[in-house]
C-alpha cells in the first residue's frame, strides 16, 4: 500500500502532505497519533495494538499510524505494509522509546539509509529519566542529522514543539560510501534510494517488482547498522545510578513462575469478582430486572396494545417472546451492554498496565504443545473481549501455521465478553463444582484441539520474542475511553444483528417453521443432549450470535444439569457471523469452509458426551456428578501429561 491509496478515503486536498508515524512496537505511536490528530486509536501497553494502520488529520495534512515494526524489510505483513507507506510519504515521524534507545535506533538508521525526510519524537523521556537513562537529545540530533524532539505523548508534552519542527524534516546522515552505492543502484533501475536499499538487502517484493535477482548483503548491512546504533546510543545516554522502584520489582515477580502464577491467579480471581459477580449479578439485576423488565417492557406492551393485537403476527413480531421492541432491546441494553462494558474495563486496564506481555512470557512453555508460543496469549485474552477483534490480531503471530491454530482455538473454545458474562452469570447460580467442571472441559477441548493441530500441521512453533514494557499505573481516562469506545462499537455492531435475529425467530414462530425446526432438531437437542425441544431456538440464534443463543437459555425452565450441558455446547458452538466473516477473510474460503462445520461437530459431540455421563452417573445413588467428572478429567489430563513427559524427540 502507498500513501496515495489512502488519498480518496482520507479526503486528500492539493498541497497536503502525507506524514507517517513509524516505530518499534510499544513506543507510543498511537498515543502520539491521538495527541496530533485529536482522534482515538487504541493506546495499550503491549506490543501489536496497531495491527492495521489508521489515519487522521493535522490541519490539511494526513497522518498515518502504522503497525509496530523493527525494520522495513518485508519479513512480516506489518513491515511490508509500513514500508510501502513510509517510502511513499512526504515525511516520517520516527517514534523512539527513550528508555530503549539502543534497540529503537536500528529502525531509525534504517529509515535514514532510505533517504526519507524525517524527524524523531523521542518519546517516554520521563521513564528514561526514572530509569537513570537520560538522553542528550541535542547530541542525538547532531549525530543523526535530523530534528529530535523530546515528548511524553500520553501527557501531550512536547507535541506543540514537534508540530513546530515539522517543516525541518530532512534526510539524516548516511555514510558516504553507502549513499553512493544506493544512488548508483537507484539510477540504474530508476527507483528511489529506499527501494535501492531494500533491493540490496534482498527484499523479495522489491526484487519481484523489478524482475531482478535480490541482493545478498542483508547480513553485512544489518550488522553494521546495529554497530552504529550501539555506538550512537552509548554516546548520548548519560547513564546514572538506577534505583529499582516498586514497579520494576513487581514486574520481575510477574514473570517468575513461583511468584507469577499466584499473581496471575489473584488477577483472574479479581476479574471474576468484578465481571462475574458485580457486573453479571448486581449491575445486571438492576439494568435488566428493574429497568428493562420492570419498566421498559410493560410500557412498550401497554403502548402497543392500544393499536395492535398482541396475538396478531405483527404483535408477536414487535412484543412477543422474541419481540423486536422487547426481548432484543432488553437483552442488548439491559443484559449485554453492562457486561461488555465491565469486561472491556478489565481488558483495557490489563493492557494499560503492561501486564499482558508478562502473561505471554509466563505461559510460553505451557502453550508450546499447542504449536503456539506465549505471544498467542494476547489474541486469546483479547478473544474474551471480542473473538472477531482477536481473530484479526492473530496477524501478530509469526507463522501462518500459528495463525491457523490460534484462529481455530479462538473460534472453538474462547467465548467473547458478552457470552462469557452470560456464562459466568449462569455458572454463578449452579455453584463452584459446575464452574470448575466447565473450566476443565473447555480447557481440555482447547488442549486436545491444539495438540491435534500441532501434531498434523507441518512446521513448528517459533520462539517467543516480545518487548517487555515496564509496569505502569493505568491511566483512568485512557481506560475509560477505550472501554466506552469498544462497548459502543459492540452495541453498534450487535444492534442490527440482534434485531435481525429476533425478527428471524419471530417469523419462524409466526409461520410455524420454528416448530418444524424444533422437530427436526429433536434427535440432537432431545435425544443426544437431553434438553427440551424448545432449546432448539437457542441453537438457531447461536448461528447468528453465540451470546444471543446463550442468553436464550435464561428464559428456558432447565434443570441444573441441562443448563450445564447447553452451556458447554453453546460455548463450543460456531462463533458469531462477524467472526465467521473474519475467518473467511483471514484464512480464505477453503480453510474456513472446513473450520466452521468441524467446530459445530465438536460442540455437539462434547455436549452430548457430558449429557451421557450425567445419565450414567445418575444411576449411582449418592454420587455428586460434577465432582466425579472433575476427578475423571483431572486423571485424564494427568495421564496426558505423563505420556507427554515420556515422549523423546526423534
Amino acid at each position: 500500500m502507498e500513501c496515495r491509496d489512502l488519498g480518496k478515503k482520507a479526503g486528500f486536498v492539493e498541497g497536503a502532505r502525507y506524514m507517517v508515524l513509524a516505530g518499534n512496537p510499544n513506543v507510543g505511536k498511537s498515543a502520539l497519533f491521538n495527541a496530533l490528530t485529536g482522534l482515538y486509536a487504541d493506546v495499550s501497553n503491549f506490543p501489536g495494538t496497531t495491527v492495521n494502520m489508521c489515519h487522521g488529520r493535522l490541519g490539511k495534512d494526513i497522518i498515518i499510524d502504522t503497525p509496530g515494526i523493527y525494520g522495513i524489510s518485508s519479513f512480516t505483513a506489518e513491515e511490508e505494509l509500513a514500508a510501502g507507506l513510509i517510502l511513499s510519504s512526504h515525511l516520517v515521524i520516527n517514534v523512539i522509546d527513550a528508555a530503549h534507545l539502543e534497540r529503537d535506533l536500528f529502525l531509525t538508521l534504517h529509515l535514514i539509509d532510505c533517504g526519507v525526510p524525517m524527524l524523531i519524537a523521542l518519546n517516554m523521556v520521563d521513564e528514561a529519566d526514572l530509569c537513570g537513562l537520560p538522553v542528550d537529545h541535542g547530541l542525538l540530533e547532531d549525530l543523526l542529522g535530523v530534528p529530535v524532539v523530546p515528548t511524553v505523548a500520553v501527557e501531550k508534552k512536547g507535541i506543540i514543539q514537534l508540530v513546530e519542527r515539522l517543516p525541518e524534516a530532512r534526510p539524516g546522515k548516511i555514510e558516504e560510501l553507502l549513499k553512493k552505492r544506493l544512488e548508483r543502484l537507484a539510477g540504474l533501475y530508476d527507483i528511489s534510494r529506499g527501494e535501492a536499499l531494500l533491493l540490496l538487502e534482498g527484499d523479495l517484493p522489491v526484487a519481484e517488482k523489478l524482475g531482478v535477482v535480490p541482493g545478498m548483503e542483508r547480513h553485512d548491512l544489518y550488522r553494521h547498522r546495529r554497530e552504529r546504533a550501539n555506538m550512537i546510543a552509548a554516546s548520548v545516554i548519560r547513564e546514572e545510578t538506577r534505583v529499582d522502584n516498586l514497579a520494576s520489582l513487581l514486574g520481575r515477580l510477574t514473570i517468575r513462575p513461583l511468584t507469577g502464577i499466584p499473581i496471575l491467579l489473584v488477577v483472574l480471581g479479581a476479574i471474576y469478582l468484578l465481571v462475574g459477580v458485580f457486573f453479571a449479578q448486581t449491575v445486571v439485576q438492576f439494568t435488566e430486572g428493574i429497568i428493562m423488565q420492570g419498566y421498559y417492557e410493560p410500557l412498550v406492551k401497554k403502548l402497543l396494545s392500544g393499536y395492535i393485537d398482541p396475538a396478531s403476527p405483527l404483535g408477536v413480531i414487535l412484543s412477543g417472546q422474541f419481540g423486536l421492541l422487547t426481548m432484543s432491546v432488553t437483552y442488548l441494553f439491559g443484559l449485554l451492554a453492562p457486561l461488555v462494558l465491565g469486561f472491556f474495563l478489565v481488558i483495557s486496564t490489563l493492557e494499560d498496565t503492561g501486564y499482558l506481555p508478562r502473561i505471554a512470557i509466563l505461559v510460553d512453555r505451557s502453550v508450546s504443545p499447542l504449536g503456539l508460543n506465549g505471544l498467542a496469549v494476547i489474541p486469546i485474552i483479547l478473544g474474551f473481549g471480542c473473538v472477531t477483534m482477536a481473530s484479526i490480531t492473530t496477524r501478530l503471530l509469526h507463522s501462518d501455521r500459528e495463525r491457523l491454530i490460534a484462529i481455530f482455538l479462538l473460534a472453538l473454545a474462547v467465548p467473547c465478553s458478552a457470552q462469557l458474562a452470560l456464562v459466568t452469570a449462569v455458572l454463578a447460580g449452579l455453584g463452584p463444582y459446575y464452574l470448575i467442571l466447565f473450566i476443565l472441559i473447555i480447557l481440555s477441548v482447547m488442549v486436545a484441539a491444539g495438540t491435534v493441530l500441532s501434531r498434523f500441521l507441518p512446521g513448528h512453533s517459533t520462539p517467543l520474542l516480545v518487548d517487555l514494557p515496564p509496569l505502569r499505573l493505568p491511566r483512568l481516562k485512557n481506560v475509560l475511553t477505550k472501554a466506552l469506545i469498544r462497548s459502543w462499537d459492540f452495541i453498534k455492531e450487535a444492534f442490527p444483528i440482534f434485531l435481525g435475529g429476533a425478527l428471524f425467530l419471530s417469523l419462524l414462530k409466526v409461520t410455524g417453521l420454528l416448530y418444524l425446526l424444533q422437530t427436526l432438531m429433536e434427535p440432537l437437542t432431545v435425544g443426544w443432549l437431553d434438553l427440551p425441544r424448545e432449546s432448539a431456538y437457542a441453537f438457531i440464534m447461536g448461528f447468528i450470535r453465540r451470546d444471543f443463543g446463550t442468553a436464550g437459555l435464561l428464559s428456558l425452565p432447565l434443570q441444573p444439569e441441562q443448563q450445564f450441558v447447553a452451556l458447554v455446547t453453546l460455548t463450543l458452538f460456531v462463533p458469531c457471523i462477524a467472526s465467521v466473516m473474519v475467518i473467511f477473510k483471514e484464512r480464505g474460503w477453503r480453510q474456513a469452509i472446513i473450520i466452521w462445520p468441524v467446530i459445530l461437530v465438536i460442540a455437539f459431540i462434547v455436549g452430548g458426551t457430558v449429557a451421557r455421563l450425567f445419565d450414567l452417573l445418575g444411576g449411582i445413588p449418592g454420587v455428586n456428578k460434577p465432582v466425579v467428572l472433575i476427578g475423571l478429567l483431572l486423571l485424564l489430563l494427568a495421564g496426558l501429561l505423563v505420556l507427554k513427559g515420556r515422549e523423546r524427540p526423534v
